[in-house]
């Protein structure tokens, strides 16, 4: 009998928590097709992809890409590769594909995959050169630019050889490269290298662009070149491509670069994009990072290149107009120089939740909100008293988005004025999105006042949805064991393996370390805080005095996060502070918040601290198995 009723208790008291439904962002990508105005393209390296760096191998991570909301997979060159450097932009032989990657028939297999989940392929193509190698080079001489007799390295690149537009045989040939893809591996499109090469005439493009499309009745081609057509290549204007890239916009971003603050230059450069793109009559493809960008320029990844400005400018970037483009690994958080001439492989178990969350409730959005369209309205929202917030809306008939972006290093208050009032729900929140997906719906005026964190950002939707509840949290609350230890803290938004290494002064200068050999003793992984970071800890155990400095490295010691550092004992160290955020002096067993705690209605603030009386501006907190934000 006892029995029973346990089983009853528990039963009713399963009734009583929230049910946990699939993640509403998952049910959408997952049911998106590649439709056009609301899709996101992804730059995949095949051998980058995997480990095993395989057509095979990275169809069985398609799945993975659909749920995060990819609906065209770009594929970097897959030809064989020559010229001695190895670049995949120096094909040897434009009908065949790299043998580590596999066969064509392994291509095809990658491109039914993509197909039956809903998602097209194009082919990188590369219409300016080969490899100084080619196969070519001796069955077609004629097929190259040559000069005093020798062929021409274009840009002094010297493993390709330019070829010959001026060559009526060699356009054929092309043609008939391009429609082999399509009747071989039933691929989608192409991604044009190099369009705007002085050596291709516009009308090679004029009469390629309409064959190719019409090759295969009901078969749907797409032309993607590389080049900023509205600025930089006005003789393609209208030559027949369906988008460009929005090159110019990019640039603008990177010298806006970490540090940027204000949302004045922000503004600026959208205007100029939706003043240059208004009357083309192709789609602009938006970025942040790609191929270039990560390698060759210095090797710069995405948090180099824009620091913490990295999160409110993936929305700006996916929300702001056109069609967005994730690089290989940006949506783990592009934290990762990939060098492509030797196909380095992505760390998939260095993942920044904040970003991998925020990417796919961005193509979520992107897929099932028609205000977010390639050409939707933007419309600019006033914002009174905060130059660091931008706030804009985005409208398509009867759909509409806002979107809020603090580019302050600290938190902001915004008083927005002007908007529609009435039913909205909030979608993407950056103080949440560490820890998931959820969706609140608010009642907005047409005055309102936003609360942002630091580098934070917010988006709406005009109306009434479910509401989908975070699942419970639980965040782990920095302690020590007891006020005699020597420890350090350290939060990052990326799970891995960190290792600390630490010395100062016993004599003989000597490492505090257990393992003395580099990179030192591995720092124990604590749990996560409510916004969704990873927190660490390391104890000194040999010694009783506190060393002096500081090393804490990444994935075996291969990557500095901190490199002689002073080590400051209980200090809390946040990635990108060289000092710590606060000193831990709270003694207690390390437990992450419980069951019971959840649901006691006890406030905490975005720390996890326990708030005393009402709750401070923007705070969190977690009532009845639910998190709430109080604005």
């Amino acid at each position: 009998m006892k029995k029973l009723s346990l089983l009853i208790t528990l039963a009713l008291a399963m009734l009583a928590q929230p049910f946990q439904a699939q993640d509403y962002v998952d049910v959408i990508n997952n049911a998106s097709s590649a439709a056009k105005g609301q899709s996101v393209v992804y730059e995949m390296n095949v051998g980058s992809f995997t480990q095993a760096g395989t057509f095979a191998a990275a169809s069985d991570k398609l799945s993975d890409l659909k749920q995060t909301g990819v609906d065209v997979v770009w594929l970097m060159p897959v030809y064989p590769r020559g010229g001695g450097i190895n670049s995949p932009y120096a094909a040897k032989n434009f009908r065949q594909v790299n043998p580590s990657y596999g066969t064509i028939a392994d291509l095809k297999n990658f491109v039914g995959k993509a197909h039956q989940l809903g998602m097209k392929v194009w082919l990188d193509w590369v219409p300016n050169h080969t490899a100084t190698d080619a196969d070519w080079v001796t069955t077609h001489p004629q097929y190259y630019t040559t000069r005093n007799g020798q062929m021409v390295h274009p840009n002094n690149y010297g493993d390709v050889y330019e070829l010959n537009y001026g060559n009526a045989e060699l356009q054929n040939e092309m043609n008939d490269c391009l429609k082999y893809w399509i009747d071989e591996t039933d691929i989608d499109g192409y991604r044009c290298d190099y369009i705007s090469s002085p050596s291709i005439p516009a009308s090679y493009w004029q009469n390629t662009i309409p064959l190719i499309k019409g090759y295969k009745p009901g078969k749907d081609i797409t032309f993607l070149g590389e080049a900023d057509i509205v600025n930089d290549a006005k003789k393609l204007l209208n030559v027949g491509f369906d988008y460009d890239y929005a090159w110019q916009l990019q640039s603008q971003l990177v010298n806006y670069g970490p540090n940027g603050n204000t949302s004045a230059r922000l503004k600026a450069f959208a205007n100029t994009l939706l003043e240059t793109s208004a009357n083309v009559s192709f789609g602009r493809m938006v970025y942040l990072t790609n191929h270039d960008q990560n390698w060759n320029e210095s090797k710069q990844t995405l948090t180099a290149k824009y620091g913490d400005n990295r999160y409110p400018l993936t929305v700006f970037s996916f929300t702001i107009y056109g069609m967005p483009l994730i690089y290989n690994g940006q949506e783990i958080g592009g934290n990762q120089p990939l060098n492509y001439f030797q196909d380095t492989k992505i760390d998939w178990n260095s993942t920044d939740k904040k970003m991998q969350n925020t990417i796919r409730t961005l193509c979520a959005l992107k897929h099932n909100v028609t205000a977010l369209n390639d050409d939707a309205t933007v419309d600019w929202v006033n914002v009174t008293n905060n130059s660091g917030v931008l706030a804009y809306t985005r409208t398509k008939g009867d759909s509409k988005v806002l979107v809020l972006l603090n580019m302050n290093a600290s938190n902001a208050t915004a008083t927005v004025t002007g908007l529609e009032a009435g039913d909205w729900s909030l979608w993407l929140d950056s103080e949440t999105i560490g820890q998931g997906t959820s969706r609140q719906q608010m009642k907005l005026n047409s005055t309102y006042v936003f609360n942002l964190g630091a580098k934070g950002y917010q988006v709406y939707v005009k109306g009434t949805y479910t509401e989908e509840v975070l699942p419970p949290v639980e965040a782990y609350m920095p302690t020590i064991d007891s006020e005699d230890e020597i420890s350090i803290f350290f939060e990052t938004r990326f799970s891995d393996s960190y290792s600390a290494w630490v010395w100062g002064e016993l004599g003989g200068g000597e490492a505090y370390c257990t393992n003395t050999s580099w990179p030192g003793d591995e720092m124990q992984f604590m749990g996560t805080s409510l916004t969704g970071s990873f927190i660490y800890k390391y104890t000194v155990r040999r010694v009783t005095t506190a060393p002096e400095y500081l090393i804490i490295s990444k994935s075996n010691g291969n990557t500095k996060i901190y490199d002689g550092v002073a080590f400051v004992n209980h200090g809390y160290y946040v990635e990108g502070e060289p000092t710590p955020s606060q000193i831990i002096t709270t003694t207690g067993i390390n437990s992450p918040l419980s069951s019971s705690r959840q649901s006691s209605g006890i406030r905490y603030d975005l720390n996890g601290r326990q708030l005393q009386g009402e709750p401070a501006p923007h705070s969190i907190y977690i009532q009845d198995g639910r998190k709430h934000i109080q604005p």
